[in-house]
């Protein structure tokens, strides 16, 4: 009898262990899927907050090249003729008109002295950028943007002393004057007209031309 009663007895304690063994996989098993549910939530959260962000980024950026940047100054009707000569511009810096057939390179590039309007002008007409400046502007304004051009793709800045701002900022037709680089209006012309519409050439080469050297 007593033997029995001992089997009995061990039957009943493994019963108990398979049992508490059982229990603790489904709790386990719940924490574990719980856990992959706040992963993946996360992840979803995470993929929708990006795209969102992104979204604004293109909606403001679509806002920017849509409004007239307060300040700007438009020509129309620029000629585009390639001449070997030099050419008399009716604005400082010029914006556009009669340009050499070559074209300064502007894939980001910085130049520390006064480049040929010439061929700065053929830069425009592939959709550059042109950032000019002269004596009156500050240092650290000068730095500002020197860092924005050499991350843009069709940029350029050069000096123009004799151009009546501190800050000129010019694309083909297009032409604004700031006092200083951190001024919004800055942002947003380059995110205008860097290969912007009035681009008479757009997708033509800012490399492979003259670097001023």
């Amino acid at each position: 009898m007593a033997s029995r009663k001992n089997s009995d007895d061990r039957r009943a304690r493994i019963e108990a262990m398979r049992r508490t063994e059982l229990a603790r996989e489904r709790r386990n098993r719940i924490i574990t899927i719980g856990i992959s549910g706040l992963v993946v939530a996360g992840l979803v959260g995470f993929g929708v907050y990006v795209l969102d962000k992104q979204n604004k980024k293109e909606e403001t950026e679509t806002a920017a090249r849509k409004s007239p940047v307060p300040g700007e100054k438009t020509w129309k009707k620029l000629s585009q003729t390639h001449v070997d000569k030099a050419v008399s511009y009716p604005m400082t810096p010029p914006v556009g008109g009669d340009h050499n057939s070559r074209w300064m390179n502007c894939n980001g590039d910085v130049y520390k002295k006064e480049i040929p309007n010439e061929y700065a002008v053929h830069s425009l007409e592939h959709g550059a950028v042109w950032v000019t400046y002269n004596s009156k502007a500050a240092k650290d304004d000068l730095s500002t943007l020197e860092k924005r051009v050499k991350k843009t793709p069709y940029s350029l800045m050069s000096p123009v002393e004799k151009q009546a701002g501190a800050i000129m900022l010019s694309a083909w037709g297009k032409q604004l004057t700031v006092e200083k680089a951190d001024d919004k209006r800055v942002a947003q012309f380059f995110t205008k007209y860097v290969q912007g519409d009035q681009t008479p050439e757009p997708g033509a080469a800012c490399t492979n031309g003259l670097t001023g050297e």
